[in-house]
């Protein structure tokens, strides 16, 4: 099983972590959703997927660093290349939930990356 972590990374370099559905908010732009800690400010920000045995984590299958910048309103800010940060998220739908072999790849990621170019 695998697990989706986004962590963002504090000024004083301190790593919080941040619930994968409020994440999925922030990116649909929710109007509802923010984060007032960082209302106009650029944040980084680390997505990582672990592999999981019994709850724990086994190793890193991906890990993507990118910064977060949100407006005044506490929302991320819209940006020109807002289809491609949008879909981010859906290149990774090559992790699959239960194990996969070692020896098959899945190249969905790829096609999905060649949509944004």
């Amino acid at each position: 099983m695998v697990s989706i972590r986004i962590l963002i990374v504090e000024e004083n370099d301190t790593i919080k972590r941040l619930p994968l559905a409020h994440y999925q908010r922030l990116l649909k732009r929710d109007p509802n959703e923010g984060l007032p800690k960082y209302a106009g400010k650029r944040v980084r920000c680390a997505l990582i997927v672990v592999d999981l045995i019994n709850r724990r984590p086994r190793e890193t299958v991906k890990d993507e660093y990118a910064f977060l910048n949100f407006d005044d309103n506490c929302r991320l800010k819209t940006s020109k290349h807002e289809k491609e940060e949008s879909l981010a998220f859906d290149m990774l739908s090559f992790i699959s939930l239960e194990k996969q072999d070692k020896r098959a790849v899945d190249a969905r990621h790829k096609f999905a990356k060649k949509t944004v170019f």
